[in-house]
């Protein structure tokens, strides 16, 4: 079975729900399977506050589990055009994992929210994709081939999936932005399952 983990920091929900529906794209692929994880609010980490597993949602993801996955989708939502420092801060820690290349010739994509049409997601996506570069990583992207991609008056562009909640509780996705996240999760498992079948052979 091939794994994806999709790796997401949300506050809102808006992050959360896009990462929902790339694993819905992911599970779309025969022999794939999505794992769902999150990294811990920022102040609660550094405080030891918080338990090992959430008391809702994903769990916290592990320097295990981003070392064992066969890809991976990260997503935050933006900040100043930025990941966020939840986020930021775990990616912070995985030098012994770079060090190793136990990400390197894998696929990877990135996603975001944000709450206005121009409200820095190109560059967020972007700055998320510089350190899955660095791991060694393989960036896919959505293609225009993507009708959604082209229908979409809301997110969705071809650096990764994305979501405008007009609103810090507005965590419906339209439907365009479903499905673009979806593409990006059936394409980074379709990739993955490439690449090992041929590492296989």
């Amino acid at each position: 079975m091939i794994k994806i983990l999709v790796l997401y920091y949300s506050k809102n929900g808006s992050t959360e729900k896009l990462a929902e529906q790339i694993a819905r794209g992911v599970h779309k692929i025969p022999n794939c399977e999505a794992k769902l994880r999150t990294v811990m609010p920022i102040k609660e980490n550094l405080n030891n506050n918080l338990p090992d597993i959430p008391d809702k949602g994903a769990p916290f993801a592990t320097l295990k589990d981003f070392a064992n996955c066969d890809g991976l989708i990260l997503g935050s939502p933006t900040r100043f055009g930025n990941m966020s420092a939840e986020l930021k801060y775990f990616l912070d820690g995985t030098g012994s994992e770079w060090l190793s290349g136990a990400l390197a010739g894998k696929p990877c994509a990135v996603f975001t929210s944000s709450s206005s049409m121009h409200g820095g997601q190109e560059s967020t996506l972007l700055s998320m994709s510089l350190p899955l570069l660095h791991h060694g990583m393989l960036l896919v992207g959505v293609p225009y081939t993507e009708t959604a991609l082209l229908e979409t008056k809301s997110g969705g562009t071809p650096y990764g999936a994305s979501h405008i909640a007009k609103e810090s509780n507005d965590t419906r996705l339209t439907s365009e932005e479903s499905d673009i996240a979806q593409a990006l999760g059936s394409r980074v498992a379709e990739l993955a399952l490439k690449i090992n079948h041929s590492n296989q052979n």
